[in-house]
């Protein structure tokens, strides 16, 4: 059983900062945290994929944040982070941590609340 834990949301103005991370636990099948990722979902909208990353360190961003975001991993911590700049009001929503042999797999974590307002 994969737990996930995030933490670092937080209610930021536009134009800011913020830094997520998460942490991995509770498996000893190393393809359980092959690839990293972080999803959204803000209200009445469907999870998307944010970004997400391999443990070679291939990356893959959704288009809205491309060039704000950056997702790294420590590959030893099973760790995943994602640095948030340039924070615009339509990033608000919650986010998810998710891991697996692949992104999207059945693994995730509770979400923490990102909130930009303007």
């Amino acid at each position: 059983q994969v737990q996930l834990v995030e933490s670092g949301g937080g209610l930021v103005q536009a134009g800011g900062s913020l830094r997520l991370s998460c942490a991995a636990s509770g498996s000893s099948f190393s393809s359980n945290f092959d690839v990293m990722s972080w999803y959204r979902q803000a209200p009445g909208k469907q999870r998307e994929l944010v970004a997400t990353m391999g443990r070679g360190g291939n990356t893959k961003y959704a288009d809205s944040v491309k060039g704000r975001f950056t997702i790294s991993r420590d590959n030893v911590k099973n760790m995943v982070s994602l640095q948030m700049n340039s924070l615009k009001p339509e990033d608000t929503a919650i986010y998810y941590c998710n891991a697996g042999p692949y992104s999207g797999y059945q693994n995730w974590g509770q979400g923490t609340q990102v909130t930009v307002s303007s």
